[in-house]
């Protein structure tokens, strides 16, 4: 059984900048252990899969670190929608169901593409394991009970400055937790990292997922609802973020590398 892979950098404007997504239509799901071997042997923070749908989506949409399966992931989700839009040039849209975060839809705009995503919004709490884990001293600490722990800090300097021991962050939380630093930005709104060696990932290069918590915080803390935000990985990656209502809209770009099949032997 041969199976179409498409790896795409996400929220990207040329070549190995961004997030690496691997993009794997189906035709029907296969089973759990087999999708997580094929996303364990891919090696990217996400693995995508989906496979058509009817009603509300166009697609159903999963996503698979090396590790786990996840409960949202935005820079898989905007690569999905750009092999999509990319495979039928005249649509403008396409929306894919998911299991635990609702319909998410992927669209055209004069910047490249729009991810519709529900607005995460933390709340402040006075867990300081994901800093303590670091030897950083916060600004604020908040939470989100989808798993997020946000660290604000006070300068872009201090978060690029962070050289974490990742084993010393995976058993700072049980779980998989996602650990999200930031700080506000020199050129942009605001700027962060984000750390999930407990799902497989040490440093995730550009996290959407991370915005839609990001992204109600600093609206309410700089008073607007459109912002500029930059993912200060070793990769980078820009985002611009849009708070609308009770969803987060993020904008990126997306950059095709790869294209082949996956083997899956019998």
């Amino acid at each position: 059984m041969n199976i179409r892979i498409v790896q795409v950098d996400a929220f990207a404007d040329r070549p190995f900048t961004g997030n690496p997504a691997a993009v794997m239509p189906l035709e029907s799901w296969l089973e759990d252990d087999v999708l997580q071997a094929i996303a364990a042997e891919n090696n990217l923070a996400e693995t995508a899969f989906y496979v058509p749908a009817e009603g509300d989506a166009d697609y159903e949409l999963r996503w698979f670190t090396p590790e786990v399966e996840v409960a949202l992931c935005g820079h898989a989700t905007l690569a999905s929608g750009h092999v999509v839009l990319t495979d039928d040039p005249a649509r403008q849209s396409v929306r894919f169901r998911t299991r635990q975060r609702g319909v998410l839809e992927v669209r055209r705009s004069a910047g490249g593409y729009e991810l519709d995503l529900p607005a995460l919004a933390p709340s402040p709490s006075d867990d300081t394991r994901s800093a303590d884990a670091l030897g950083v001293k916060p600004v604020a600490t908040l939470f989100h009970d989808g798993g997020y722990f946000v660290t604000v800090l006070e300068s872009e300097a201090e978060l690029r400055a962070l050289k974490p021991d990742f084993r010393a962050v995976g058993a700072a939380v049980p779980g998989d937790p996602s650990h999200i630093f930031t700080a506000p930005g020199n050129n942009t709104d605001f700027v962060s990292r984000m750390f999930a060696p407990n799902a497989g990932i040490d440093e995730d290069p550009v996290t959407g997922s991370a915005h839609a918590v990001l992204t109600p915080y600093w609206a309410d803390r700089l008073g607007k609802t459109e912002l500029t935000a930059f993912q200060a990985s070793k990769r980078g990656g820009h985002l611009t973020c849009r708070l609308a209502g009770d969803r987060v809209v993020l904008g990126g770009k997306c950059i095709t590398v790869i294209e082949g099949e996956f083997i899956l032997a019998n």
